[in-house]
């Protein structure tokens, strides 16, 4: 085991060969939008997008499915073309799935991707002076919130949709590529078990310019934040005013169209986090909010963090530095104008 769930990571590494591992995660949820084609879309980019966060090339999906007996079977279908169409863009095979009878639809998929042992990007690794790039926008949870209740306006809809059927694909493979260039040979490398807290091997990504790698999701900005923190032994700043945010997003705050997931990552994690009293009341709210399918949160080397953005802006993501990883200090992670 390389990453097991002793540092709350995205997926699950397990060495197979010195030169093969496998990457497994899982997630499924409730709708999140109206139409089923698009949930499928959504619910798909969401649980692959754990394997890219890990640096891996998904390979297999199992669909679970939890459906109405009496519903509508035409949507059920709809679901699952959606999901099926987010697969084939990754280039995953879905081998199977199981169903369940369910007074609540949820849908979602286990997925199993491939990686070296060597290449594993954690979110354990980050190093004070590196600089935190972001590839999404914020939003999606108070959007879907705000749809729910019937009251998103159109352009909302759209740039939150369009965000949650973004595969992480493309940000995944320049950050491969780009570390890649600065290790040609990966098995001069000693090996990452960081699984195992008592080895004393290394536990960080000393050999690549991005030293740590997590996707943003249901524990927001803040809660993922918090948790490549306490797994690296550093603390975080953050640059409010450079996060970048969905159309429509703050309206929903400054509305009340927050969800109950906000709340519960609010009272978790904000004990752990310091404002400036310049940066606003519904900027602090949104970094709490629950993203689904959400963008990668990289720290990479302030010598490659120029490089890396142009790099991923070129492949058409939209990344952004937000932040600057700081020695260990309290707060955890502080938020600046």
């Amino acid at each position: 085991m390389l990453v097991g769930f002793d540092h709350a990571d995205d997926a699950g590494v397990y060495r197979l060969t010195p030169e093969t591992a496998l990457v497994q995660t899982v997630d499924f949820f409730t709708p999140v939008v109206d139409d089923p084609y698009t949930f499928g879309q959504i619910a798909a980019t969401n649980a692959l997008s754990d394997v890219y966060a890990m640096g891996g090339k998904p390979l297999t999906a199992l669909a679970l499915v939890c459906f109405p007996d009496k519903a509508d079977l035409n949507i059920l279908e709809r679901i699952l073309a959606g999901g099926l169409s987010k697969m084939i863009e990754a280039g995953c095979t879905v081998v199977g799935g199981h169903s369940v009878r369910d007074e609540e639809t949820k849908f979602g998929y286990s997925v199993t991707g491939l990686i070296h042992p060597q290449r594993v990007l954690a979110n354990q690794g980050a190093q004070p002076g590196d600089k935190l790039l972001f590839t999404k926008s914020l939003g999606t949870g108070v959007i879907s919130t705000a749809i729910k209740k019937g009251v998103a306006k159109q352009e909302w809809v759209e740039a939150a949709v369009k965000s949650m059927t973004t595969l992480n694909k493309a940000a995944a493979e320049v950050i491969i590529a780009w570390c890649a260039m600065t290790d040609q040979d990966p098995t001069s490398r000693k090996p990452r078990d960081m699984g195992h807290p008592n080895d004393n091997r290394p536990t960080t990504n000393d050999a690549f310019p991005v030293h740590a790698l997590t996707d943003v999701t249901g524990f927001g900005l803040v809660g993922h934040a918090r948790e490549m923190a306490l797994a690296s032994n550093v603390s975080l700043v953050f640059h409010s005013a450079t996060i970048p945010v969905l159309e429509g997003a703050l309206d929903c705050i400054r509305d009340g169209h927050t969800p109950g997931g906000l709340k519960a990552n609010r009272d978790f994690a904000e004990c752990l986090v310091a404002y400036d009293p310049s940066v606003p009341e519904e900027i602090r709210t949104l970094l709490f909010d629950p993203q689904t399918a959400g963008g990668l949160l990289i720290a990479v080397s302030a010598e490659g963090a120029i490089a890396l953005t142009a790099a991923l802006q070129n492949a058409g993501v939209p990344a952004v530095e937000i932040g600057d990883v700081l020695p260990p200090a309290k707060p955890l992670i502080r938020v600046i104008f």
